[in-house]
């Protein structure tokens, strides 16, 4: 259909089948959460396979790995999942529009709402971006991750996946019940905050001495702040060259007593991940996330925010990708490199470039 009568009729198929979605929203989310919690094994690592299964779905990012993950997952509900989806699927099936939130990059900010998705195109474009550099990929709290299943031999990269005991044996059992490969990656069980997991990645055969790019996706904001800063200067201290790629909330976000994240972090705390970590995104948000950085020895590359900042207002959220050079040092606390000291009026708007 025509883009204006497309997305006309997609948004009234959407509002007609709403109370589908809606039940069956209510039978998927209790069923996911109480697996995990009983389980023991990460619910918010089922954000990112969701956004991307429905990408798959919608033909915006290929992910076949991701579908036939989520056709086996025992914490979701297949009835309930089909319900929850059939608004936006059977609307694009009908009209062939994919709803904004599903077809990033577009011009423009990613708004906090379009986070999950965005994100994983900010991640996709600096791994490819940095990928002929580098010959190794950790995975930080990978959770259902399936980049892996993207390198192709002639990549020449080999991937290191990192997270917690119960959550990687989960993830390995559905990964052979979908009849997908274990062999893609090593896997490394390793916890941030009681456990050194440099030390446990090297026995695992990385070289810190040989560049790598390290991803880590939705992570930071379940973990606590010496967790964060000792992971940060982990990497700081592997071959220049090496890079960096994460996301984060502002502290005024995780604080926020707004309905959605009230919701958020009530869920969060119920399956035993509460929000924690914060960064200080005083605007102008790209000088502050150098500063962040800075203060491990990183140089800031690429900064983009999540939803609107002003002079006054910090955005919600941001991406960040730093690397190591072999002329920056880690600075004393609180202080980041002298060069960004000055804010550029280009500050208080999203930027795709370094």
């Amino acid at each position: 259909m025509p883009g204006m009568v497309g997305a006309g009729f997609f948004r009234f198929i959407q509002v007609a089948l709403l109370p589908i979605g809606a039940a069956g929203y209510v039978a998927a989310v209790p069923r996911l959460l109480n697996y995990s919690r009983r389980a023991g094994v990460s619910a918010t690592v089922f954000a990112s396979l969701y956004t991307r299964y429905m990408q798959h779905r919608l033909g915006t990012r290929p992910d076949e790995p991701a579908a036939r993950l989520m056709a086996v997952m025992p914490n979701v509900s297949q009835e309930g999942f089909r319900l929850e989806t059939a608004p936006t699927l059977v609307g694009h099936l009908l009209t062939g529009f994919v709803p904004r939130i599903y077809r990033y990059p577009y011009e423009g900010r990613a708004p906090m709402r379009h986070q999950a998705t965005a994100r994983t195109s900010y991640y996709d474009a600096a791994l490819q971006r940095h990928l002929a550099g580098v010959d190794q990929l950790v995975v930080l709290g990978a959770g259902f991750d399936t980049r892996a299943f993207r390198l192709s031999s002639e990549d020449r990269v080999r991937c290191f996946e990192i997270d917690l005991p119960r959550t990687q044996a989960h993830k390995l059992a559905m990964l052979e019940k979908a009849g997908l490969s274990t062999r893609l990656a090593t896997y490394v069980s390793a916890d941030f905050e009681t456990e050194n997991w440099m030390e446990k990645l090297m026995a695992s055969g990385f070289d810190p001495a040989r560049p790598a790019f390290f991803l880590w996706e939705g992570v930071t904001m379940y973990l606590d702040r010496d967790s964060v800063e000792a992971t940060l200067r982990g990497i700081a201290g592997t071959a220049p060259g090496s890079v960096v790629a994460f996301d984060y909330f502002a502290r005024e976000t995780i604080a926020s007593r707004s309905p959605y994240m009230r919701y958020a972090r009530a869920t969060a705390r119920f399956v035993g991940e509460p929000l924690t970590f914060g960064i200080d995104n005083t605007p102008p948000a790209r000088k502050s996330a150098a500063d962040f950085v800075g203060s491990f020895g990183l140089a800031l590359e690429e900064h983009r925010n999540f939803g609107r900042e002003t002079r006054r207002r910090s955005a919600p959220a941001g991406f960040v990708t730093a690397v190591v050079t072999p002329d920056v040092v880690a600075p004393a606390a609180g202080h980041g490199p002298q060069e960004n000291m000055q804010p550029d009026p280009s500050d208080y708007r999203d930027e795709g470039k370094p």
